[in-house]
């Protein structure tokens, strides 16, 4: 049996749910996978793509579409239009058994010890790419990676990656990942091409959950897809574990933000301390929503939101730094009431 070495964790797997090198479908995308295949298949793709928009949308799963076709064709025809590959194909059984010598995955690594995942994806792991580039593999020596997320990369990392991406190898391609495109180098972003991912619509979030949700209403699916603001991933989380209720209590923390209930905050910060990955947890369901909030406000035309803007990098910002060293949470859900109530006063969102 191969060796598993490609991915070091699988931070990204939502429990109970096939991982994304697993995941065969892709929805709603259609735009960019088309963009992909037509490069792919006329035999002149990119170097480097960058595969934007916000998480759970279905990055992963299209950049592990990408290198399925291109481990098992290579830069040719020979593949059906939309790049699927079937389970069985050595290429894709290799893939998802992480066991296939022409893909390499780059993300945050686990501190071997604390055992947690580090706060960044390092410059050592981006060094990574050199010798892996160096090699021989795949179909017609294709070597593919994956970089998840690159939004994760600190300056030395961003710059060893730069450095790749001014001298690119033959038949070698990289796929970078990014919820937040505008925050990495302004050199990585313009060496790349980019294929950007959108929310997906209700019609087509309730297709993509009903396989993996049968025992939930049409209606129960409906108000997943809404709280998840169009990621299936966000919508796969909630529907696990305690995911719907940090998700209402993330909404409650914005529409009370004038006058919070202090009370319930410093129990809902025991609740995240007794709960796997809570804080980090709330922390995404918090800022995505007030990001989807700020967004369609924005499309309306509202004035203002410069400072709801400012005050949703400072919490991206925050709960980062309150995962990575493992802060106790109710301090952190209080600084942000704190901080969310200073510029509601002058304007709900």
């Amino acid at each position: 049996m191969a060796k598993k070495t490609a991915e070091p964790n699988d931070s990204d797997r939502i429990e109970g749910f096939a991982h994304p090198r697993e995941t065969m479908a892709l929805f709603g995308q259609d735009l960019a996978l088309a963009r992909a295949a037509r490069a792919l298949r006329a035999g002149r793709p990119p170097s480097a793509w960058l595969i934007t928009g916000p998480p759970g949308v279905g990055k992963a799963t299209l950049a592990y579409r990408i290198a399925r076709y291109l481990l098992a064709h290579g830069a040719t025809a020979e593949g059906p239009e939309d790049l699927g590959v079937p389970q069985d194909n050595p290429a894709a059984r290799q893939i998802a058994s992480q066991a296939h010598p022409g893909l390499l995955i780059l993300k945050r690594a686990i501190n071997p010890k604390t055992g947690k995942l580090m706060t960044v994806l390092a410059v050592d792991e981006i060094r990574k790419l050199a010798n892996f580039f160096g090699m021989t593999s795949g179909a017609g020596g294709w070597r593919v990676a994956i970089v998840d997320t690159a939004d994760d990369m600190n300056d030395n990392a961003a710059n060893a990656l730069l450095k790749m991406l001014e001298e690119p190898p033959e038949r070698a391609m990289l796929l970078l990942l990014s919820n937040t495109p505008g925050r990495l180098l302004p050199t990585i972003r313009s060496r790349c091409q980019r294929l950007d991912l959108r929310p997906l619509d209700a019609a087509t979030m309730d297709q993509a959950l009903k396989p993996h949700l049968p025992d939930e209403t049409a209606a129960e699916r409906a108000a997943l897809a809404r709280l998840a603001g169009g990621s299936i991933g966000a919508a796969l989380t909630l529907a696990t574990g305690d995911g719907g209720t940090l998700a209402k209590e993330a909404d409650k923390l914005i529409d009370h933000a004038q006058s919070p209930d202090l009370l319930a905050l410093l129990t809902l910060g025991e609740k995240l301390y007794r709960t796997q990955d809570g804080l980090e947890l709330f922390g995404e369901f918090l800022t995505s929503t007030l990001a989807d909030r700020i967004r369609a406000r924005a499309h309306a035309g509202a004035p203002g939101l410069e400072r709801w803007v400012a005050v949703l990098n400072r919490l991206e910002q925050s709960f980062a730094r309150a995962t990575g060293l493992h802060l106790e949470p109710r301090q952190t859900i209080l600084s942000a009431a704190r901080d969310l109530g200073q510029v509601a006063r002058n304007g709900a969102l």
